[in-house]
């Protein structure tokens, strides 16, 4: 660049380049000792000469905690600088002595722990022949347990563990819908048929607590017997396993993302199935995240001597062990009242190795019996039948966990045998032949599934005398017991697509009482003097049935107000319109016979023509009312048009016994009385018709 080029720069320019021209003379001669200088502060070095191992790991150290002792001489054994003489070994770093004073004495390295906080120490070694460096560098933290913390991580952990396991409930409910309702109504007398639907329901709800006192609402409202309910209970613990199997897949870290996309998808999307499907995956994923907060919690807690000692307690190694492991996996799901947050806990401690296998093994067992407490909370008020379902599955438990406790040792060979079979590795995800070794969770949930698979097939061909026993244990009550349903109405709601098949039941007992009741009028009519006992059925009958639709009413209003798919909505509606249809059915019924006891109280009865007009058209509404509540029994929504017809027969008929009737007042004369009765009658029988009509259009699902 000549002269004149030079002078061409603008002058504000030439302190910039001179600047820049300064700053690289002195990068240029200060660069080998920059170059040497690493993390920390600490000199590095790229020549041959220097290297950074890891050779002793970062780890946290409690506050208060005696020195921590290290054998450098072993440590350094096989680094690059080892030749088999004495090194130079020094601290060269600590960022803060006040957390930790690292000293050496010797081949020894002693850790002080002091202040709560964080440092960064890097160890040198120097051979004195060869001039090899090896710098070690590793984090210390001293803590102090914050317990308030601490339970607040498991406590919120399991919270949302628990609201997963709802919300994937709820969404696997609603995806299912009618299969599920088709499901418990295959219900039979056959025990395998009876099994495999438990276990299947009990798949889809995710908690065998709500599907025995689904069985215990089901027996107590007469759906079931006993013998169906001890099929369902059995297939119920076996349908309970797959908590634990889906716990066992790697998709852990997933489980944020999944909550989140699960959580979009709910809130945006407009068809039912989409959105209750993405409130399973939400559920799924808040189940994953709330172990991930309950095994990150524990965690603190195996660094903790004095927790770490009050669970080395709690060691299944000898059968009180078992025993009182078990005993504390039973009161523990006692208060949870579920056996899967217990199961979540259980794997929590057991992934951080605050406890061992053994030890899960025994609290699972424990968990077992201390589910069944839901059931039997809830068979407090029911019927004797519902409660001996209630307590056979309390007897079925006990009698599973004490034989298992009795040979827990070799109970536990066998898991460890069955967890070798290729199908077990293939199911967790490992590969014997790398050595990977299967995951603590998939032993837990084998355990798990083992008891109650074993525990079915054993006690299987024994059901009909368990059933037995129960009966002496239980006895039926000297009165006549009246089944309701209303002691189950808040544990019911848990599961809406079950209740509102539960909330069917009751309208078809309402149907039945109101056929029976119009068999009794027709007995009664026929009978010069009404039998009192027939009347007085007639009579508690109505009142039965008020009873039961107030029942349905507090029932379904509580459970519309939940988040239910719009088809369960539409049933429950449905069903609220049919129970207060048949409520005026069964008040038009007593109507009837109020009127035939009071004309013939006044001394008066209906002529012969009159009583056999009565009798056809009491036959023809009969039958009626019987084809629209068969048809509800069956799920028959074309009865619709038929019962449309039939009506209007009815109708019909009615307007032409009351032109018969005006016609015989103004041929001769009809006593006031009579008139009166019979006329009220018709107007009676016409509005069960009408109220019978709208029982069919509420079964078409017409507004």
């Amino acid at each position: 660049m000549n002269k004149r080029t030079m002078n061409s720069f603008p002058i504000s320019l030439r302190p910039l380049s001179i600047a820049w021209a300064t700053i690289l003379a002195i990068a240029f001669v200060f660069l080998p000792a920059s170059a040497c200088l690493g993390e920390d502060g600490v000199e590095s070095s790229t020549n041959d000469n220097r290297s950074s191992e890891k050779l002793i790991p970062d780890f946290k150290a409690l506050a208060g905690s005696p020195p921590t002792h290290f054998d450098l001489g072993h440590i350094f054994a096989n680094s690059p600088a080892d030749t088999g003489e004495p090194l130079e070994i020094s601290v060269i770093h600590n960022t803060k002595e006040k957390v930790a004073q690292a000293t050496i004495e010797g081949d020894q390295l002693q850790l002080e722990w002091k202040k709560v906080g964080k440092t960064n120490i890097t160890i040198r070694a120097i051979n004195p022949t060869t001039k090899k460096i090896v710098d070690v560098r590793f984090k210390v933290q001293v803590w102090h347990p914050d317990y308030w913390a601490l339970a607040m991580i498991v406590a919120g952990g399991l919270g949302i563990f628990l609201l997963g396991m709802k919300n994937l409930s709820e969404g696997l409910q609603a995806v299912a819908g009618g299969g599920l309702r088709r499901m418990i109504s295959m219900v039979t007398d056959n025990r395998f048929m009876a099994i495999g639907v438990g276990a299947l329901v009990t798949t889809l709800v995710q908690s065998s607590s709500i599907t025995t006192v689904m069985v215990v609402g089901f027996v107590n409202s007469g759906f079931m017997n006993l013998s169906q309910a001890i099929g369902v209970i059995m297939g119920a613990n076996i349908g309970t396993t797959i908590t634990g199997w889906i716990l066992a897949l790697k998709i852990g870290k997933y489980g944020l993302p999944m909550l989140g996309i699960g959580a979009f998808c709910y809130l945006f999307a407009r068809k039912d199935r989409v959105r209750y499907l993405a409130l399973a995956v939400l559920g799924l994923g808040m189940v994953f995240f709330g172990l991930e907060l309950m095994k990150n919690g524990f965690s603190m807690v195996k660094d903790l001597p004095a927790f770490d000692a009050w669970f080395a307690r709690f060691d299944a190694s000898n059968y009180s062990g078992v025993l009182k492991c078990a005993a504390v996996g039973c009161v523990l799901t006692f208060i949870v009242q579920s056996s899967s947050a217990t199961l979540g806990i259980t794997i929590s401690l057991a992934l951080t190795d605050v406890i061992g296998f053994e030890t899960a093994a025994a609290l699972v067992l424990g968990e077992n019996i201390g589910t069944t407490i839901t059931a039997w909370l809830a068979s407090l008020t029911a019927t004797t039948v519902a409660r001996r379902a209630a307590y056979f599955h309390v007897l079925f438990n006990i009698l599973g966990v004490a034989w298992i406790t009795a040979m827990f040792s070799q109970y536990i060979v066998i898991i460890n045998g069955l967890l070798d079979l290729e199908f077990i590795r293939w199911l967790a995800g490992t590969d014997a032949a790398t050595g990977e070794a299967i995951s603590v969770t998939v032993k837990i949930a084998t355990v798990h599934t083992c008891f109650n698979v074993v525990n079915t097939i054993l006690f299987f061909p024994f059901a009909g005398m368990l059933g037995s026993l129960l009966e002496r244990i239980v006895p039926q009550k000297d009165s006549k017991e009246k089944p309701h349903l209303t002691s189950l109405d808040i544990r019911m709601l848990e599961t809406p697509v079950i209740a509102i098949e539960q909330s069917r039941v009751e309208i078809l007992r309402m149907g039945a009482g109101c056929n029976k009741m119009m068999d009794w009028v027709a007995e009664i009519s026929q009978q010069d003097e009404p039998d009192q006992k027939i009347v007085q059925k007639v009579f508690h009958r109505e009142e039965v049935l008020d009873t039961v639709q107030d029942e349905i009413v507090v029932f379904l209003s509580d459970l519309l107000a939940a988040n239910l798919p719009h088809d369960v909505i539409d049933k429950g509606r449905s069903q609220l319109r049919m129970a207060d249809e048949l409520e005026s059915i069964s008040d038009y019924i007593t109507s009837i016979l109020k009127f035939h006891l009071k004309l013939q109280n006044q001394g008066h009865t209906f002529t012969k023509g009159m009583r056999k007009q009565l009798d056809e058209l009491h036959q023809m509404v009969t039958d009626y009312l019987r084809f629209v509540t068969g048809g509800y029994e069956r799920r028959e929504t074309e009865v619709i048009t038929k019962a449309k017809s039939k009506c209007s027969e009815i109708e019909h008929l009615v307007r032409l016994l009351r032109d018969e009737h005006l016609q015989r007042l103004s041929e001769k004369k009809v006593e006031p009385h009579v008139n009166v009765a019979f006329t009220s009658t018709l107007n009676s029988y016409r509005r069960v018709s009408d109220h019978t009509l709208n029982v069919a259009e509420s079964l078409a699902g017409a507004k």
